[in-house]
């Protein structure tokens, strides 16, 4: 998807104000457009022998467990897609591992035959070597997931798009091919792993609110595994893709499908059986009603290429030039010329023009295009693509890249830019590749051009005034005619939200202050309008965030900002949507905004006592032109503690709210779990907070102190006053993932959901120069809280957390091993100077903070750590900075010196893991250990009881050689892929 494409849909409907557009810029990557981050069903293949590799030591006495193998699962996968009017159905994991906001519909299975399936998939599971977690944790993961909503343009009918549930393991073990910082399956020709819909329901959406009976697309082939759903500008037409995987072994690779919506009638969009979409970067795009231009393998493309069994000669790479080039740690990168022919066959795209008729033209030659995006008017197409010299040293965001604009029938018009390899952008936050970035179409022009140029080279610490200078320019303009300046900027340009010749909001940003500012300009004016400031402030300042202004759509089918008028007012008038921060919690707003004056008045507002209610759409924007605010019509989101998420839609002027959806809530048998939003003070006066989670039915009076899991995350700050502001809300429902912490209330624990752990570097300081100080001073005060509050036991609290909380789980057992009894840490990075070209939000590097890494690193403090440590990676690991070797090195530090631990390798698994197989082990083993440790609490902790071992050592006699082999070994890793998450603020890889 294109960045403008996709600030537009999160801007439009607000899923959370937008007060930091530059991060929004900067963190959403491309592959949000393509599915790309689950599962492909595929044939079965033959059971993989010990795909576990589990290293456990007690007490000084290495047991390696069991053999695992890999199994058929009957399992479902969650899935996205791309288009504007996506309603997110909170069913989204946080990628630290904690809290999300439910992604399952119903822990009850009424269909029998479902549970008997359901039961033997269980029995074969555990007979290959895979464990089960307690009944009350697995009925909540294996509850079946929710649909996806999507509105149509005219905001008249709604698509429930259907999906499954987590995906088997075999699905995980598909070949991949790890080139360039992706991943690709070669059988598909698509980004591996990729999620899909089972079905497409579409409901009308009566004008009181109600939903009509529900029309099933019809057509499609059995087993149709679909994905990038789109809706044509007039709301007639679905196009999609659809694959199915041959039991005869033949291509699964994708074809399009259009549905008309009024019939819900699906068929085939190209004549030829012989078309298939190559879905490794962009895909299909409608140009207009009647025409799609798609992303084709090329016919005459031959078998991949064959790796030579010897090679041309030694892999080089030279720096004889002495280029200060400074990278992260990249996955999944390129390593030869093999590689590289290998990226350029599946990579490479002969666009085609379909029309619905069935008529096909290619167009342009075949290149790895990487981005299709017309004008507003359908006359022209923005065309980007990327080429060779490719990078050992970098992933395909910074290769060559050039862009150019054609008409829509594929006449190329002139070239904007052609981009050298960015290797060496710096990796100081707000560093950006040099020349031309960010190029799109003006929202609110049927083909003008706008884009942004960087005046200090890229580089962030480079001083200099204008920073970032924003130009415009029609897409065939007049000989001679030069861009005109926009707009300059001295921080970081951070995105614009266009309105019309008058207005426009133009955003810039700084992470080294946390300075935020939004522009207002007058882009079209003739007058001397001088462009001027609207907000300045601290992005961390939650409190003073205003909001960000409501989008409309428009005729040609872009997002341009709201305006509203008032009767008999000549003000000029916006939405501004706010997640409403205070120290009681988010009380979401809806304000309308004088522009000129400044003044607000808030026309709505979630009910602050019980419900968290939030503005997620505008859906009176149908007509042209300015909205009248007693017509005004709203879509919001509305749950409580104990009440899931459901639509509504409210309407001016009586702001009545109809109920348009009725989800069952996702587990019943927690219904009645307790929520509540604490705080407390860190002993420098930082105040604090967490959620707390208490079982249903518990009184901490009559029941006493529970065992206790914290699972959290830690943050950085400027200052003391940001980092003590509440986050949240006290009413949002209690959301579960399948890997949640929030599982354990199950088995009767008593769970501090993210309390805050701020790191805080004010002025000059930088905040991990004291990370290790500040990380023990929080936990020390969520402890005697939850201590203080008698619902936890002294000597019964765990700690844990995914990625950065791995990270931080492991050193609190280094440095604060009064305060837990035993921890988890999953997929983290223990060893900093792996990552010397900085981590997280550390943008030094080694050499210039030696002490800090070396401090921070859990590894170096390995022989401190004797509390019992459970550590869990996926094999797979794509993350930058938290390769699989972390886990392996820390766990061998760790056994070097005798500490009780257990390292468990998820086979085929990435950063997060999908697998019904793995995501059950992982319960399973995190369940055992905190029964174990923290139940149990033994103070030996040596002896491991019956109970939890009878069915980990049975039928493993013959493997434990072989596992013992494999724990001592130490591993090769493979290249592997990127995943944006902290650092791509640091580049503009796009």
């Amino acid at each position: 998807m294109r960045l403008r494409k996709v600030y537009h849909r999160f801007s439009q409907f607000s899923l959370s104000p937008i007060p930091t557009p530059f991060f929004l810029h900067n963190h959403l990557p491309k592959s949000l457009s393509s599915s790309s981050s689950s599962s492909l069903l595929l044939p079965l293949p033959k059971p993989i022998r010990n795909p576990f590799r589990i290293r456990a030591l007690h007490s000084r006495t290495c047991r390696t467990r069991n053999k695992y193998s890999c199994l058929k699962a009957t399992a479902m996968i969650s899935s996205s897609s791309r288009f504007h009017n996506l309603v997110p159905v909170n069913a989204v994991v946080r990628e630290d591992g904690g809290d999300s906001n439910g992604s399952v519909s119903s822990s009850s299975n009424s269909d029998p035959t479902a549970t008997s399936a359901t039961a033997a998939v269980d029995e074969e599971l555990v007979a290959n070597g895979y464990q089960l977690p307690p009944p009350e944790i697995r009925d909540i993961v294996d509850a079946p997931p929710l649909p996806a909503l999507s509105f149509s343009p005219q905001r008249d009918k709604i698509l429930f798009l259907k999906r499954r549930s987590l995906p088997p393991l075999s699905e995980l073990a598909r070949p991949e091919e790890k080139l360039a910082g992706i991943r690709i399956d070669g059988k598909c020709n698509s980004r591996s792993r990729m999620s899909f819909y089972t079905g497409i329901g579409i409901h009308l959406l009566n004008d009181d609110g109600t939903l009509g009976p529900e029309k099933e697309i019809t057509g499609l082939p059995e087993g149709a595994k679909i994905n990038f759903v789109s809706w044509s500008n007039d709301g007639r037409h679905l196009s999609f893709t659809v694959r199915v995987d041959e039991d005869d072994n033949s291509s699964s690779k994708l074809k399009v499908w259009v549905a008309d919506v009024e019939t819900g009638k699906a068929r085939q969009l190209f004549n030829s059986p012989d078309i298939y979409v190559n879905t490794v970067f962009d895909n299909f795009v409608w140009v207009n009603n009647s025409t799609l231009l798609v992303c084709t393998i090329p016919l005459s493309r031959g078998e991949p290429p064959k790796k030579p069994l010897v090679p041309s000669g030694p892999k080089i790479q030279s720096n004889e030039q002495k280029s200060i080039i400074q990278a992260r740690t990249y996955q999944d990168l390129l390593k030869d010329e093999f590689d590289e022919d290998l990226f350029e066959h599946y990579a490479t795209t002969q666009l085609v023009l379909a029309s619905l008729d069935g008529s096909v033209k290619p167009i342009g030659p075949p290149a790895i295009y990487t981005s299709m995006e017309p004008s507003p008017d359908e006359q022209y197409i923005l065309i980007t693509s990327i080429h060779r010299p490719y990078s050992f040293i970098v992933p395909c965001g910074r290769f060559p890249k050039k862009v150019q604009v054609w008409t829509a029938d594929g006449r190329v018009v002139r070239e904007l830019c052609d981009l050298p390899l960015a290797e060496d952008i710096p990796i100081t936050f707000n560093s950006v590749r040099k020349g031309m970035r960010s190029i799109s179409w003006r929202g609110d022009k049927p083909s003008t051009l706008y884009w942004v140029e960087t005046q200090d080279g890229g580089d962030a610490k480079v001083e200099v005034s204008p920073r970032d200078i924003i130009y415009t320019q029609p897409a065939e303009p007049l000989e001679n005619e030069q861009p005109i300046v926009l707009h300059k900027l001295d921080l970081r340009y951070g995105g614009i939200s266009w309105g019309d010749d008058s207005l426009a909001l133009v955003y810039e940003s700084w992470y080294k202050t946390r300075k935020i500012r939004t522009w207002v300009i007058s882009p079209g004016s003739k007058e001397d309008i001088r462009p001027r400031i609207l907000f300045d402030r601290s992005s961390e300042d939650v409190y003073s965030d205003p909001g960000s202004p409501m989008l409309r759509r428009t005729s040609a089918g872009t997002y341009v900002i709201a305006k509203v008028k008032k009767s008999d007012d000549e003000g000029i008038y916006v939405l501004l949507n706010g997640n409403g921060a205070t120290p009681e919690g988010n009380i979401p707003f809806l304000d309308l905004f004088d522009i000129n004056t400044g003044n607000k008045e808030r026309i709505w507002q979630s009910d602050k006592d019980k419900y968290y209610e939030t503005v997620v759409a505008l859906m009176s924007d149908q007509k042209e032109g300015e909205l009248c605010i007693n017509q005004l019509k709203i879509l919001t989101s509305k749950e409580s503690k104990t009440e899931n998420t459901q639509y509504f839609i409210v309407s001016w002027p009586d702001k009545k709210p109809c109920q348009i959806t009725n989800f069952p809530h996702p587990y019943p048998q927690l219904a009645s779990l307790q929520k509540e939003m604490i705080r407390y003070q860190r002993k420098d006066g930082v105040q604090l907070t967490a959620t707390l989670y208490l079982p249903p039915g518990y009184d901490p009076s009559k029941d006493g102190p529970l065992p206790c899991l914290v699972w959290s995350y830690p943050g950085e700050f400027k200052s003391k006053d940001a980092a003590g502001q509440v986050r949240g809300s006290p009413n949002e429902f209690a959301g579960i993932g399948p890997t949640s912490p929030l599982l354990w209330l199950a088995r009767r624990f008593t769970v501090l959901s993210g309390p805050t752990i701020p790191i805080i570097g004010e002025g000059d300081e930088e905040a991990n120069d004291r990370y290790v100080e500040q990380l023990v001073a929080s936990a020390e005060a969520a402890v005697e809280e939850v201590i203080r509050r008698g619902v936890a036991h002294t000597e019964k609290i765990a700690i844990g957390g995914h990625s950065y909380g791995a990270f931080m789980a492991a050193n609190l057992l280094a440095h604060a091993p009064h305060l837990f009894c035993c921890g988890i840490a999953r997929s983290g990075a223990y060893n900093r100077t792996l990552t010397p070209f900085g981590f997280q939000n550390e943008d030094r590097t080694l050499w210039e903070a030696t002490t800090t890494y070396v401090e921070m690193s859990p590894f170096m403090s390995a022989h401190k750590i004797k509390k019992p440590i459970l550590l869990i990676h996926g094999e797979e690991d794509n993350n930058p900075g938290t390769l699989t070797m972390q886990s392996d090195r820390f766990f061998n530090a760790l056994k070097g010196h005798g500490a009780l631990s257990r390292l468990v390798i998820l086979p085929f698994e990435s950063h997060g893991y999908a697998a019904r197989d793995s995501i059950m082990h992982v319960l399973w083993e995190t369940d055992r250990w905190l029964q174990t440790y923290c139940v149990v609490n033994s103070k030996e902790a040596n002896a491991v009881p019956a109970a939890c071992t009878e069915n980990v050592s049975k039928g493993t006699a013959d493997s434990e050689s072989k596992a013992v082999s494999a724990a001592e070994g130490v591993r090769e890793l493979e290249d592997q892929q990127e995943i944006t998450l902290y650092y791509s603020r640091r580049s503009s890889l796009w």
